[in-house]
């Protein structure tokens, strides 16, 4: 499976950014996709998962409510609409695949990862 993101940028606080994670490959629709952040001197964490029907989410509480996580499984794209964004979301964010989805802690074990996207939010 290959993971292809973007839609970061650089945008005020306060705004709002789409990232796309376009999956390709053998059943790439049938895999749960997380996306995960990684800011300058931290350790990537996660932030959002959605189960491979689309029926499920789980968040990262630093991001409940202003972050949507969706998927459409025809285009094989999962999205993050991220809202009300803060200096603190400024971070790589990075899309990844597979492993077992939980509905606490979301993808802990992705099996794939894509490159990338930068978001950068200016205060």
């Amino acid at each position: 499976v290959q993971l292809q993101a973007s839609g970061g940028g650089l945008v005020q606080a306060g705004g709002s950014l789409r990232l796309s994670c376009a999956a390709s490959g053998r059943t790439s629709g049938s895999y749960a996709v997380g996306w995960f952040r990684q800011a300058p001197g931290k350790e990537r964490e996660f932030v959002a998962a959605v189960n491979w029907s689309g029926r499920s989410t789980c968040y990262a509480d630093s991001v409940k409510g202003r972050f949507t996580i969706s998927r459409d499984n025809a285009k094989n794209t999962v999205y993050l609409q991220i809202m009300s964004l803060r200096p603190e979301d400024t971070a790589v964010y990075y899309c990844a695949a597979g492993g077992r989805y939980n509905v606490v802690s979301g993808l802990p074990s992705p099996d794939y990862w894509g490159q990338g996207t930068q978001v950068t939010v200016s205060s």
